[in-house]
Parts: structure tokens; C-alpha cells; sequence
């Protein structure tokens, strides 16, 4: 049986992404599809490589009992878009970057995240809370929760 391989992919890969990875890798955990489901992170630029994730993005997670802290940041490779199956960007900027970058083929592999939260009252993008206060990686939290809820029904109904 094949695995599912999901990328979330931000700007450095320091604060949007890595809890991405988090949130979305619990909850594959919780429903025990941790053997069926890949996840990872990476960023779009080569700002943070090797590096934890912001300290507020690691202290907003830890509340919600989700450890990113092991994580390290890493820039998105061309073989990401032959690897994973879904490739999610966090905003249009990143969106751009990735159709850019990615081969023709890969192409319909790369979205955005937020619309998988599948809620009128939501953005299409994940604000980027670098240059804000914590109540800013909260609201991140948020989003997110809601956006892997989303994309963990829509794998389960297409994959399994």
C-alpha cells in the first residue's frame, strides 16, 4: 500500500508550515493513519534552513499539546514535486512561487491550504504572523486546525 505524501509549504518554513506539519501530523495520528500518511514542510526561500521554528510558533503549539520543536527548516527542492502528493502552499505569494518552480506535470498537485477548511468566513490564505504579536500564531493555530480537518476528509475520500 502506497503512502499519501503531503508538503505545507510558507516563506521560510519557520512558522506557518512547520505547524502545519504539526497540526496535520497529529490528527493523522489520532486516526491512526500515521503508516498511510507522509507529512512534511519546507519553504519556498532559503531564509531559515537548518533552523527551529520561531519560538512563538513552538510556545502557541505546545498549548495545544502539538510539538514542533524537533522540526528544521528546509527549502522546497524540485524532486518535492515528483515525491508528495499534495503540495500546500499557506498564500498566493508561495502559490506563485511553486507553480513557478514546479514541472508541468506536477502542477495540479499544488494549492492552496486554507480552501480545504471549506468555510465562507475564512481567507484564502494563511496570514503570515512573523513580524506580529503571539496572538497572531494563535490565530494561525486557528486556520490551520481548520484546514487539516478539511484535507485529512478530502485524502481519506480519495485515497482510502
Amino acid at each position: 500500500m502506497s503512502q499519501v505524501k503531503v508538503l505545507f509549504v510558507c516563506l521560510g518554513n519557520i512558522c506557518r508550515s512547520p505547524t502545519a506539519e504539526g497540526v496535520f501530523t497529529r490528527l493523522v495520528d489520532a486516526h491512526a493513519l500515521g503508516d498511510r500518511i507522509q507529512v512534511d514542510s519546507a519553504g519556498t526561500h532559503a531564509y531559515h534552513v537548518g533552523a527551529a521554528p520561531d519560538k512563538r510558533a513552538q510556545q502557541a503549539a505546545r498549548k495545544r499539546h502539538i510539538d514542533i520543536s524537533h522540526l528544521r527548516g528546509r527549502q522546497v527542492d524540485r524532486r518535492d514535486f515528483e515525491h508528495f502528493d499534495y503540495i500546500l502552499a499557506m498564500d498566493h505569494d508561495n502559490y506563485t512561487h511553486l507553480l513557478q518552480m514546479s514541472p508541468p506535470e506536477h502542477e495540479h498537485k499544488v494549492s492552496l491550504l486554507l480552501p480545504f477548511a471549506g468555510s465562507e468566513e475564512l481567507p484564502d490564505e494563511v496570514p503570515d504572523p512573523y513580524y506580529g504579536g503571539t496572538d497572531g500564531f494563535e490565530r494561525v493555530l486557528d486556520m490551520i486546525e481548520q484546514a487539516a480537518s478539511g484535507l485529512l476528509e478530502t485524502i481519506k475520500q480519495r485515497h482510502f
